[in-house]
């Protein structure tokens, strides 16, 4: 097995923490590797299995809620054939599943492509419910169907996406991780390194890298990571220490013949191939392999930044802004009253933001300072707890005791509706720079301004003030960049829990 210590200095992240020193690896036998392995087949069982408890569930649901248990009102063939039905369901759809690719161990872990595959094979068998029931003159009642096969895709998502939550957290405390080997140039592996050490939920758990020879030397560790190689070496190591993943970043050792090679050899052990692209912060639908005179080319489109996309957006933003006004009326008032009763000063709080195209917007807030904060802002300085652009202080004196509970629940941004309303914000977005932080912005920055700020994010959901300024510029870009409907509903949903748990909100 790979052991690791925590006690030893090692190099500095640019997030200030430190990253503890390497420790040797040990080799492992064949069998150990399998063992590590085992929770894989576990989890693929676990899920199929749960497939068919909720397929199960879906036609029982559409039986006992659609016709009370009156199992021959289903049928006019009696009730043989509703429970034919509500018995085949659970074998069918795992059919489906399995036709559908949704059980392949490359789609499980994270991403979407598993929830879209769960969704494709449900539409299916829907599909195919219908024209064989046709076909067979099956006279199978129709609330019965539009009852159970959506509730059975529905409690399939569910238990899929609970699952997966589960194996977060495992991996969270370092659980269920697959042991990964870099291999490539320096600035490429310090970088990919800094990006998993951010992700551990992905279960990529680094314990080496294979560099290119260096002349005259051999390094016995970099970025915090054993050298266990060169870039010749790597069927070895793999072999040596049960490697689950080989990631290859872009390197001019490692192109055409070699990496093929590379490939064809990693295919005799059990570790899997990942390639990372030169193109970074590009993801999502925007790219996609396309071969073109023999070669897979990866096809970068455009960002849907402009044309009905947008408008569509704009729409949506303005619409669930007038309804969410509408239904939170109450809550807003019982806020600006415990403002306003608590301490001295304005309910509302406008301050100068810079919106899409760099024009300047007054972003409307609920006052959770006292009234000169603005003017104690200079003694404070020296204690701010940001990223070095950003002033943040977890304990700021400058908040109230109602602001303090406002910000913890995000509940000092609600004002912002009325700003989406007004179509200066959006309800995802970047992060609503002040003026004078757009100074300090490089040229990469400057693609935030090509969308309009939102009142959430993925700054929101991954962490907010506990952020790096590279992070957060890094997610901005990522976000203008591979913007889609999908993304902004993905970030609402988790925003939802960002803001429950409080994290990074001071």
């Amino acid at each position: 097995m790979i052991s690791t210590t925590e006690d030893v200095v090692g190099s500095p992240r640019s997030d200030g923490q430190v990253r503890p020193a390497p420790s040797p690896l040990r080799p492992v036998r064949e069998h150990h590797g399998a063992d590590r392995r085992r929770w894989r087949s576990r989890y693929v069982v676990s899920v199929v299995l749960g497939d068919a408890g909720c397929a199960l569930a879906g036609g029982l649901m559409g039986l006992f809620a659609r016709f009370g248990g009156d199992a021959v009102a289903i049928s006019s063939a009696g009730p043989e054939q509703a429970v034919a039905v509500v018995a085949a369901m659970p074998f069918v759809w795992v059919l489906a599943m399995f036709m559908g690719r949704a059980y392949e161990q490359r789609y499980l872990w994270v991403g979407a492509d598993e929830f879209r595959r769960v969704a494709m094979a449900s539409v299916g068998v829907m599909a195919a419910f219908g024209t064989t029931s046709w076909a067979l003159k099956w006279d199978v009642a129709r609330g019965f169907v539009v009852v159970a096969l959506p509730m059975a895709a529905l409690l399939t998502l569910f238990q899929r996406y609970a699952r997966r939550q589960a194996l977060h957290r495992e991996r969270g405390r370092g659980r269920c991780q697959q042991t990964t080997l870099v291999v490539g140039h320096r600035s490429g592996v310090a970088a990919l390194h800094e990006l998993v050490d951010a992700s551990r939920y992905h279960g990529l758990h680094i314990v080496g890298c294979c560099l290119p020879a260096a002349a005259g030397s051999r390094e016995q560790d970099f970025d915090g990571l054993p050298v266990l190689g060169s870039l010749d070496d790597v069927i070895d190591v793999v072999q040596r220490y049960g490697i689950d993943t080989v990631a290859v970043l872009p390197s001019p050792e490692l192109e055409g013949p070699a990496l093929r090679r590379l490939g064809w050899d990693l295919e005799q052990t059990e570790a899997e191939l990942l390639l990372a692209p030169a193109v970074t912060e590009f993801a999502g639908p925007r790219v996609a392999i396309r071969p073109v005179a023999g070669l897979p080319l990866l096809h970068v489109e455009r960002p849907e930044l402009t044309g009905p996309r947008r408008m569509a957006k704009a729409t949506f933003d303005a619409t669930a802004a007038a309804i969410g006004l509408v239904l939170l009326l109450p809550v807003l008032l019982g806020i600006a009253a415990a403002v306003g009763l608590t301490s001295r000063g304005p309910v509302l709080y406008k301050q100068e933001r810079v919106g899409r195209d760099g024009r300047i917007f007054r972003m409307l807030k609920f006052r959770s300072m006292v009234v000169d904060a603005e003017q104690r802002l200079a003694e404070l300085q020296a204690n701010s707890d940001g990223n070095g652009v950003l002033f943040k202080m977890r304990d700021d004196p400058r908040v109230t005791r109602v602001g303090r509970v406002l910000r913890r629940y995000s509940l000092d941004e609600l004002p912002q509706l009325v700003n989406v309303l007004c179509g200066q914000m959006s309800l995802v977005g970047p992060r609503p720079p002040l003026s004078h932080e757009t100074d300090r912005y490089g040229f990469d920055m400057h693609r935030r301004f090509l969308v309009k700020p939102g009142m959430t994010g993925l700054w929101q959901i991954s962490g907010r003030s506990d952020l790096s300024w590279d992070d957060s510029v890094r997610m901005d870009v990522r976000y203008v960049e591979n913007w889609s409907f999908g993304m902004d509903l993905f970030i609402l949903w988790k925003t939802l829990g960002a803001v429950r748990g409080g994290s990074g909100a001071y």
